[in-house]
């Protein structure tokens, strides 16, 4: 069964006065609540599972899914009222309520263009997870192989270099070419070139990943358990470059996000 997990536990404090009392999950693009957008957009393509993740004004998103019978799909909710548990976190906490299938993982406030079923083919049953990538401006990058194996991530604001691998990580030399898309590291006399992409926020993710989340706490960002766990597991990037992103995270964005569903 084709099944996803829909981050909708932010405050959505870039929202306000909009969610003082009103959920961003919930809160209306094109006529349709932000949450209704994207489960029916899924469903269209057979996702039939859903897990949604709650916290702020967690009662009205509960209730509108139980109102909501137009669905026509299984809708469960991970409770986070106590505790906000950011991105790993919240997979970790939701775990249970998944089968062995791949996970989608998508923000609640993000409009695309992404075909979910190419996405899904893309996903091979050996690899544990698949990053949607692609190469636009920004200020932190991931860093892949030319396999578009996870490698790493980088700021190129401050230079900081993450990574499990130490030739990664305490690079004898390190050349930045953001132009480009590469960062050129020096290992001794050795070239190795590393190619850069903007992570989407939109992953599959394989649940035999879960056992190695038991070592983390109950609160972490996913991309630090990515960035801690690349160098024994399968993690790729898949790159799209027609890739439209649209956050709905502030109000500036509700008149674009207006036209883009249109």
């Amino acid at each position: 069964m084709k099944q996803a997990m829909i981050l909708a536990a932010g405050m959505g404090t870039r929202l306000k006065p909009i969610t003082d009392h009103t959920p961003k999950a919930l809160v209306s693009v094109g006529g349709k609540p932000l949450l209704d957008r994207l489960i029916l957009r899924l469903r269209e393509q057979g996702y039939q599972r859903f897990v949604v993740n709650v916290h702020h004004l967690a009662d009205q998103i509960e209730q509108h899914v139980k109102d909501e019978d137009s669905y026509g799909v299984r809708v469960l909710i991970s409770d986070e009222r106590q505790e906000l548990l950011e991105t790993g976190g919240a997979l970790k906490k939701a775990a249970p309520l998944f089968d062995d299938e791949p996970i989608l993982i998508h923000n609640v406030d993000i409009l695309d263009n992404v075909d979910y079923n190419w996405l899904r083919r893309q996903h091979l049953d050996d690899e544990d997870a698949v990053l949607l990538v692609s190469r636009r401006k920004t200020t932190r990058y991931l860093l892949f192989d030319n396999a578009m194996r996870l490698m790493g991530w980088v700021n190129i604001a401050t230079g900081e270099l993450r990574s499990p691998y130490d030739w990664v990580k305490n690079p004898d030399e390190a050349e930045l070419d953001i132009d480009n898309y590469r960062l050129t590291i020096m290992r001794g006399t050795t070239e190795i070139v590393l190619n850069l992409f903007a992570f989407s926020g939109i992953h599959s993710f394989s649940p035999r990943l879960f056992p190695l989340m038991e070592r983390f706490p109950d609160r972490f960002p996913i991309i630090d358990f990515y960035l801690q766990t690349c160098h024994r597991t399968r993690i790729y990037g898949l790159n799209k470059p027609d890739l439209q992103l649209l956050d709905v995270g502030k109000l500036d964005s509700l008149a674009e996000a207006e036209k883009f569903v249109m």
